[in-house]
């Protein structure tokens, strides 16, 4: 369906974390079910938190739920708009600023972004793909999930099964087809050498 996109890397890993890559081109008809669903939001649920105050909230929204294609038209940037109404899914992931008694929660968004990735290697293994969005309106996507004042949206993470790179056109498709590159390990080491 796609060119082997497993990662090149210094030293074996993971299997479901060599072969996990955020593809645009998504199965049109295909709708997790609800174990599969489940399965992603309850690893996102069990990641680390800092003093275990787990900041993160997720809503998730289903292609046929009624804001999945009102957020795609209005909380989405780009060309995002093209590719995202296809994934089965959309999980937006947001934390609360500060907690009940109005303490800030300085670590929350480093929470999230260990719940994001659980639930992103859950998804992998479960055969499923996902994208994480970073061009989103916040504004538009906090007022279509009546969130209150407390909660700030981060990132929207499209899921679904993969789908042939055809699917897509312009930039999405050359994209798609592009291999994927990271910064060697040493460009990324601040100390140590293993």
């Amino acid at each position: 369906m796609h060119s082997n996109k497993r990662a090149v890397t210094a030293a074996p890993i993971a299997p479901v974390l060599a072969d996990r890559w955020s593809p645009r081109s998504f199965d049109r008809e295909y709708l997790l079910t609800q174990d599969e669903a489940l399965a992603i939001l309850e690893a996102g649920r069990w990641a680390p938190s800092a003093n275990n105050l787990q900041p993160w909230r997720f809503a998730y929204i289903n292609r046929d739920d009624k804001l999945h294609n009102e957020i795609c038209e209005k909380g989405l940037t780009g060309f995002n708009q093209a590719w995202a109404p296809d994934a089965s899914a959309l999980i937006a992931v947001a934390v609360q600023k500060s907690t009940a008694d109005g303490r800030e929660l300085p670590k929350a968004m480093y929470d999230a972004g260990l719940a994001a990735s659980l639930m992103l290697v859950q998804a992998q293994e479960l055969g499923l793909y996902t994208h994480h969005i970073g061009g989103i309106v916040k504004d538009e996507i906090h007022r279509i999930l009546k969130l209150d004042d407390n909660t700030d949206v981060l990132v929207l993470i499209a899921v679904g099964r993969i789908a042939p790179a055809e699917q897509l056109e312009g930039p999405a498709y050359e994209r798609e087809i592009a291999p994927r590159v990271r910064a060697d390990l040493d460009d990324i080491m601040l100390y140590g050498k293993p």
